[in-house]
């Protein structure tokens, strides 16, 4: 079987490099080297070759390298059963990112899926059970995207409404724009909704038939519920109709309370340690950290199952709080899924249970090799 992997890369004015390049062949990836040399950065790079705003959810302004002339630029050949595919981002005059595929501007930023996939764990997401629910949800929003990539759009333009919503509400603005807005709201919001309870549906059946597997705790998710009462429709024109309703006649508290208080965005991903039937965020570091990495490795599964693309895994300081059996556990997990993984450390040591199923590559001021 061919492993779909990227066999080069480059990138221009990203973050701390003037310029980089990686040739690479199908095995992982290692990036060693001291805290601040630019080992995140360049798992970055690869994250905004997908649609959103990458690992660090950052404004495509500040990846320009600071002091540059030049436009962040990052560019990659991945292999495919079809033949090698030339992917590239890079930033455009009004702050934001242009994509071309094969030497041509794509239709849009969501076609980079059709030729890489990618999921990431990074040391920010360690507190993910225990932190605020719009991390949880940004999470489960990022799963959702690998899988139907137009979702990260969706999001991002059912909020630019939610905060037209809230303005007009402020300003007593006219009401049939606010219905025009509202409506515009409900058929994002159903779309959201819907992709996050099917995707979590699928993602839990996956997780449970692998109960057994001592190598990483399994995970029980669900969704707290989209309205105080009554249950959500199951037919996308029914969920519409009733989130424009529900808004229509909260306009009066939504106003006094400076915010739209029922929606999509209300929502809280919860996650249950399922061996020990216990809420995550009760458990120990490290067993929420295994809890997360379990599920990262079952969602890269489920998205090989669902689209037949492996995504391509960015884990950022992995290793550092593994024991040693759990890090050779990780590894075997990864060889089983057969994609090419990146990982970042500061300690080559801890990659040594890879042996010859990685390229190492040190990494210092912003400069590879």
């Amino acid at each position: 079987m061919l492993i779909r992997h990227i066999s080069r890369l480059r990138l221009t004015a990203f973050r701390n490099y003037t310029s980089a390049a990686l040739d690479l062949d199908e095995r992982h990836v290692v990036l060693t080297g001291p805290n601040g040399s630019g080992k995140t950065n360049l798992l970055e790079a690869i994250s905004v070759l997908s649609p959103g705003r990458g690992l660090r959810g950052a404004s495509f302004e500040t990846l320009q390298q600071h002091g540059s002339d030049h436009g962040w630029a990052v560019a990659a050949t991945v292999e495919t059963g079809d033949g090698p595919s030339d992917i590239g981002t890079g930033a455009t005059p009004d702050g934001g990112r242009r994509v071309r595929i094969n030497g041509a501007n794509a239709r849009s930023i969501e076609a980079m899926s059709d030729y890489l996939r990618v999921l990431w764990l990074t040391p920010a997401m360690d507190g993910l059970f225990s932190g605020p629910a719009g991390e949880r949800r940004r999470f489960l929003d990022r799963l959702v995207t690998t899988l139907i990539p137009s979702h990260s759009a969706a999001v991002g333009d059912f909020e630019k409404l939610m905060r037209q919503r809230n303005k007009l509400l402020e300003e007593e603005g006219d009401p049939r724009w606010l219905s025009a807005v509202e409506a515009q709201m409900a058929e994002l919001g159903a779309s959201i909704h819907l992709n996050r309870t099917d995707s979590l549906q699928h993602l839990q059946a996956l997780v449970s038939e692998s109960l057994d597997d001592g190598s990483f705790p399994a995970a029980e998710l669900a969704l707290t519920p989209l309205f105080d009462t009554g249950p959500v429709p199951e037919t996308s024109a029914a969920l519409e109709s009733l989130m424009a309703q529900r808004w229509h006649a909260l306009r009066l508290l939504d106003r006094a309370a400076g915010r739209t208080t029922l929606g999509p965005h209300r929502v809280d991903l919860e996650v249950m340690h399922a061996q020990k039937r216990m809420p995550a965020a009760l458990g120990s570091t490290g067993e929420q950290k295994a809890l997360l990495i379990g599920l990262i490795l079952a969602h890269a599964r489920l998205v090989r199952l669902r689209t037949g693309i492996v995504p391509f895994l960015l884990l950022d300081e992995i290793a550092a709080h593994l024991d040693p059996d759990r890090r050779r556990a990780l590894f075997s997990a990864l060889d089983g899924l057969e994609t090419q993984c990146f990982l970042t450390g500061t300690d080559a040591v801890l990659f040594e249970a890879l042996e010859d199923r990685a390229q190492r590559i040190p990494v210092r001021d912003g400069r590879l090799g």
